[in-house]
């Protein structure tokens, strides 16, 4: 792989959500081993890495049954992720942080490790962007759907800051159409995961087409 597409000991934030590209993320941060990675890469200007939780908690928590080494709750995660890049960072108080992410690209797992005081660092590969895959006919009633939410929304007059998508509306493209239903839909975490992991933006789409109709979403 070239240099450019690997990131090594990349922060890691284990969520029991997922995080997708084009995505909005808010969190507010009050774990210490946390609150030093997030100033940190947001003095730097660098991302980190949001990884869906398989088992455990995003907070740490003692272990039930015997230690894992260090006394806290054994802590897995998915192998692929999405980069966070901060676009907003305040402190209303001491010891806690409040901030708004954007997802950027995913990336594979190589390598990860657990630092002593909790935090999880990995080497990774960033995957390739979907490619722009223009809305076929038969999946256009899903990108309309999508369009009429949006302007439901503008015409509640809901400010921009406050819209759970950002814009530019690319509702032309399969991938960022299939990325937002992700989002919206309440699907369970596993399936959003294998969602996210689909290198075929049409695929994604279609599959979240399906779902709209068993929903009962009228497209």
């Amino acid at each position: 792989m070239p240099e450019a597409l690997t990131l090594s000991s990349l922060p890691l934030f284990p969520l029991g959500a997922v995080l997708f590209p084009g995505g909005i993320l808010p969190l507010r941060i009050f774990e210490v081993r946390y609150l030093d990675m997030i100033g940190k890469c947001h003095k730097a200007g660098a991302p980190f890495g949001v990884v869906s939780l398989t088992e455990g908690s995003e907070v740490r928590r003692p272990a039930d049954t015997g230690p894992t080494g260090d006394g806290f709750a054994h802590e897995a995660f998915s192998s692929i992720g999405t980069l966070a890049t901060i676009t907003e960072f305040s402190i209303p108080q001491p010891g806690l942080m409040v901030i708004r992410c954007v997802g950027a690209q995913r990336f594979e797992i190589s390598r990860r490790e657990k630092l002593k005081h909790g935090l999880w660092i990995a080497d990774v590969t960033r995957l390739e962007d979907d490619q722009f895959v223009k809305i076929p006919p038969d999946l256009q009633g899903t990108a309309d759907a999508l369009g009429k939410l949006i302007k439901s929304l503008q015409e509640r007059e809901v400010p921009q800051a406050q819209m759970p998508l950002l814009a530019p509306y690319q509702l032309d493209d399969c991938g960022w159409v299939a990325n937002r239903w992700c989002e919206l839909l309440p699907m369970p975490v596993e399936l959003k995961q294998r969602l996210m992991q689909l290198d075929n933006p049409l695929m994604r789409l279609e599959l979240v087409s399906d779902i709209l109709e068993r929903t009962g979403i009228a497209l």
